[in-house]
């Protein structure tokens, strides 16, 4: 099985829902003034282990963890976990993606510079602790293709070193960094699907309408087209991977449904096999044997994530590891021989736990949890909720409350409360159930934390996905709009007490909060958020060049007249004058996507109309804060911020601007003790 099937960046994950759970209740009656304050540093720093996974043979165990708050590979026998050591040295901004190559000796992960998206591959040998850049070059990207057992010492990558625009496929040796061209990407092609046998099969190209042609190699070396995705189908129909022997594709096809389902394509008749389908959701999720490359079991997530099990040699170990622990069982990785899982287990309300569970003892040891910090520390639910938008569309959310505010766990607070609605980025992209670090910070500090999966977010069928088209600041707004009247409706939310708050497009969306909507949120934190779709889309990375078609049928188009005005319409910065509460802007200087012009120029218009602003500038990050002595001295600002405006409750900055890159262009004495905690931080440094 390929290993970009295993390990944390190319994980297939197996959730098995508790089915019949009463809801947890606490023992303590807690108080407002009785609740502890939980640390920000607890939640928004280092986890002390994560990202649990085994070498391929099952002889050795690896997760991150600090070395002098830097996240780093440990590594130890699979035997005895608690003498691991750090096998990488990473000493910026940590390591995030990492998975072991199939030689057993080596650890392969991505870094970048500064939040620059420009990755380079590296590889570890876990013996010597000698790390080796294998792709070093500046200014390029680096992808990882494909990782297999039959070629341990080799793996296939993206490089865009010869057009910043497309990534040409190379096999990179791991022993040496030598790199072979494999695929001279002049095509255009935004993708590829590679065989076991390492052989590009499969390229696929964005259409001039925003659809998506998949194409096949012939048998005399030209591209073909196989099969053509329309554009409402783009986001929810893709290839996944052949299986065993090369003659079936697995596709999650939407194409005369609603929703995607697994698929199966016989590529020599053309037959194809529905393997697997939900009304309500998109396959989210699948789980395939490491070798033999047969499907076990395929999962959708609606409001919970659920499974359909299809292989009976899994049924058993399923039912045992139902049992084992509390919360959603999920499998990270699994040996080669299939005699070793890593299983972690997810609740909403506590930290990740993790089991090495051994198949033929039918028995899973506990290892550790990623934060045990938060062991007996007051958390909140999540609660799911499916909102009715004006518009009859169903909007899947999820909203926490303070632990004082619902004792008994229904969801139903004694009063309403202040609440930060926190939209999710993309907005290709969706919020799900579990915990979350930002939703147990608000409400530990007396906000209701709610999550609404708005029109465009992906996993619930194409229908609401394409709903979103060309409805930025309109319909994906109204269905913010609806999702903060139903909190209020329901005695959850005070009108007059509700904030916005996001990152990329939640960010983009706060800003049309403040600028569209102005009575209607307390306050906002923008955080990377486009302020203008015209620049945003001429300042994309090159190499989403070959998919500007998807985005400019999605958005708006900026090369045509009536499409630039379209989108000045649509841009917060259009509408700045409109502006009348309180903002707090956070912004990386390296960002690649939404670039930091994005925040300056929105920030230099409320300055020329004289309308207050307090902007958060990180010279050191990109597309969101990484390193976590940034984050904690963001959240810090934030929760000044947030209870200057909504009369939460407050940590004090205490230490965690120290060792910051932190710079507050405008506004800092616009928060109360952020001046003066500034001045310390500098004072100390000095």
């Amino acid at each position: 099985m390929s290993r970009t099937l295993r390990g944390a960046i190319f994980t297939i994950a197996l959730a098995l829902l508790l089915a019949g759970c009463a809801p947890q209740t606490s023992e303590t009656a807690w108080t407002r003034d009785s609740t502890p304050l939980i640390e920000r540093n607890v939640l928004f720093g280092n986890p002390e282990k994560a990202g649990v996974q085994i070498s391929a043979d099952g002889t050795k165990i690896s997760f991150l963890a600090p070395v002098d708050g830097v996240l780093n590979v440990w590594v130890a026998p699979i035997d005895a976990p608690d003498t691991a050591t750090p096998v990488t040295d990473d000493t910026g901004r940590g390591i995030r993606t990492y998975f072991w190559a199939f030689t057993n000796n080596d650890i392969l992960y991505l870094q970048d510079k500064g939040g620059d998206e420009n990755w380079r591959a590296y590889a570890t040998d876990v013996n010597t602790k000698e790390t080796r850049d294998l792709t070093p070059m500046d200014g390029v990207q680096v992808r990882i293709l494909a990782v297999h057992q039959d070629f341990p010492d080799e793996i296939l990558i993206g490089v865009n070193d010869r057009d910043p625009q497309v990534h040409d496929v190379y096999r990179l040796k791991i022993g040496s960094g030598d790199l072979e061209l494999v695929e001279k990407n002049d095509q255009g092609f935004v993708g590829y699907t590679i065989d076991d046998s390492y052989q590009v099969r499969l390229a696929a190209k964005i259409t001039p309408d925003g659809g998506n042609d998949i194409y096949y190699r012939t048998e005399g070396g030209a591209w073909e087209v196989l099969t053509q995705i329309p554009s409402e189908d783009m986001m929810t129909t893709s290839p996944v991977t052949f299986d065993k022997t090369g003659g079936v594709l697995y596709l999650l096809d939407s194409r005369g449904r609603d929703t995607s389902a697994l698929v199966a394509v016989d590529l020599a008749s053309g037959e194809e096999t529905e393997i697997g389908v939900n009304p309500k959701a998109d396959v989210s999720d699948l789980m395939f044997h490491p070798t033999d490359k047969t499907v076990e079991a395929v999962a959708y997530t609606y409001a919970r994530k659920e499974w359909q099990v299809l292989d009976e040699s899994v049924t058993g170990d399923l039912e045992y590891l139902r049992g084992v622990a509390d919360g959603d069982a999920e499998i990270t990785d699994r040996t080669l021989d299939d005699q070793h899982w890593i299983v972690a287990y997810l609740m909403d309300n506590g930290p990740v736990r993790y089991y090495h569970y051994d198949r033929d003892k039918k028995h899973a040891e506990f290892l550790f949890s990623h934060r045990p910090d938060l062991d007996d520390l007051p958390l909140a639910k999540m609660h799911p909720a499916v909102i009715d938008a004006r518009d009859g569309m169903k909007l899947v959310s999820y909203y926490s409350l303070p632990v004082w505010a619902d004792p008994d766990g229904d969801g139903k607070p004694d009063r309403p409360l202040p609440m930060v609605l926190n939209v999710h980025g993309g907005p290709w992209a969706r919020d799900t159930w579990g915990f979350d670090p930002t939703h147990q910070w608000l409400a530990n500090r007396g906000y209701v934390a709610l999550s609404v999966n708005f029109r465009s977010s992906t996993g619930l069928g194409k229908a609401f996905v394409n709903a979103g088209d060309r409805e930025w600041a309109a319909k994906a707004h109204d269905d913010l709009l609806d999702a903060v009247e139903w909190a209020v409706s329901e005695g959850i939310a005070a009108r007059d007490q509700v904030a916005i708050m996001g990152g990329s497009y939640g960010g983009y969306a706060t800003l049309v909060g403040l600028t569209f909507t102005p009575d209607v949120f307390a306050c906002g934190v923008d955080i990377v958020g486009p302020s203008s779709l015209i620049t945003l889309l001429e300042s994309i990375p090159p190499y989403w060049a070959p998919m500007i078609d998807m985005f400019t049928t999605r958005i708006g188009d900026h090369r045509t007249e009536d499409g630039r005005a379209f989108l000045t319409e649509r841009s917060p910065l259009t509408h700045v004058d409109k502006i009348e509460r309180p903002l707090l802007i956070g912004q990386g200087a390296n960002d690649p996507r939404v670039k930091q012009r994005e925040a300056d120029q929105i920030v230099a218009a409320m300055q020329t109309k004289g309308i207050p602003v307090t902007y958060v500038l990180y010279p050191d990050e990109g597309h969101g804060f990484a390193r976590p002595e940034n984050r904690l001295s963001f959240y810090a600002v934030s929760e000044a911020f947030l209870a200057e405006h909504l009369g939460g409750r407050v940590q004090p900055v205490g230490t965690d601007f120290e060792g910051s890159s932190i710079e507050i262009l405008e506004g800092a004495d616009l928060v109360a003790g952020i001046s003066e905690a500034m001045s310390s931080s500098v004072g100390a440094a000095d």
